[in-house]
């Protein structure tokens, strides 16, 4: 399975802010392999056509490279690094947002036999499955569209819809699957985790979740740990980290104000926990994120601090792609 063409079409059309002409697609190129860094996932399909990446969630490590492909079918707060990169050999990939209004279209029409049997209990948010010839293909077939801006408004949407009919059929098809369906676990999971994103400032019970997610408290904690790798607490701890240093970046000299918006009452426990999370307290890292090196030494960049439009995705890690 060759990926020089893949390769070669995605160094000629990466931008700096990495997005492409074709609405959901997002091209990057990364030259150092850094330090680990947090993200948000978004709920995307990554593919590398060249480099390699490792991701963590929870107690959960991925890694993919080319022959490989990533689908994260939940936007969950991700810790990332690449990995067999330089200025040389660059990472080149692209991630393809996944719509599940566009996946339940094609549920609906599928046929009963067309789809295999799904298994039974909530499926992990981010999974990663062998590279088939036809998925690289048609994802190829995608990228090359941009040097064909007369075919992209017809050709484009038919061939998303061929990858995401190759994903929701392929060996992780049960998550994307169930991002299109709006009762299924995967789908309440997620709700329950973009209320705490959006809440995450707030206390919260483990029993009112599970409400507004239509199970029981058992079930609730037994499948977000299946999804997300983390308990509800663990979830919104990490939220939190991320906030804050994103507050951090703006506010650099108000560690108590800023520990105190993003919902810790105590400085000295934000402090600990920032630490064991970005390694380093908040008003050492906040220097170092500020420094003139920001970006060169130790992998991090302005960019990957923003709050994107799309959320962060397992590609670069940046906010695109």
């Amino acid at each position: 399975m060759g990926f020089d063409e893949l390769r070669a079409l995605l160094a000629r059309h990466v931008r700096q802010d990495e997005t492409t002409a074709i609405d959901g697609l997002y091209i990057a190129r990364i030259e150092r392999s850094g330090p680990p860094s947090p993200s948000m996932s978004g709920t995307v399909l990554a593919i590398l056509a060249q480099g390699a990446k490792r991701l963590a969630i929870g107690d959960r490590v991925f890694e993919y490279r080319p022959g490989d492909y990533l689908v994260a079918s939940v936007d969950l707060p991700v810790t990332g690094h690449f990995i067999e990169t330089d200025p040389e050999h660059p990472a080149l990939g692209l991630a393809l947002v996944l719509e599940p209004s566009a996946i339940a279209e094609l549920l609906l029409q599928a046929r009963p036999g067309d789809l295999p049997r799904p298994r039974g209990g909530a499926l992990p948010g981010i999974a990663v499955a062998g590279m088939t010839a036809d998925l690289l293909d048609a994802v190829t077939r995608l990228v090359r569209l941009l040097d064909r801006p007369h075919d992209q408004a017809v050709l484009a949407p038919l061939i998303k819809r061929e990858i995401l009919w190759r994903l929701i059929t392929g060996e992780q098809g049960g998550a994307v699957r169930q991002l299109g369906l709006a009762d299924s676990s995967l789908s309440h999971i997620a709700r329950a985790a973009r209320w705490i994103r959006r809440h995450y400032a707030e206390p919260f019970r483990v029993e009112d979740l599970a409400r507004l997610s239509g199970m029981s408290v058992s079930a609730f904690y037994r499948n977000f740990q299946a999804v997300t790798a983390m308990s509800p607490i663990q979830f919104q701890k990490q939220v939190r980290l991320q906030e804050a240093r994103l507050l951090l970046a703006a506010h650099p000299n108000d560690v108590t104000g800023v520990a105190h918006r993003v919902g810790y009452d105590s400085p000295s426990q934000f402090s600990r926990e920032y630490r064991r999370e970005f390694g380093a307290p908040p008003s050492r890292d906040a220097a170092r994120l500020l420094s003139h090196d920001l970006g060169h030494d130790d992998g991090l960049s302005r960019k990957d601090l923003r709050t994107p439009a799309v959320t962060t995705s397992p590609v670069s890690g940046s906010g695109r792609a």
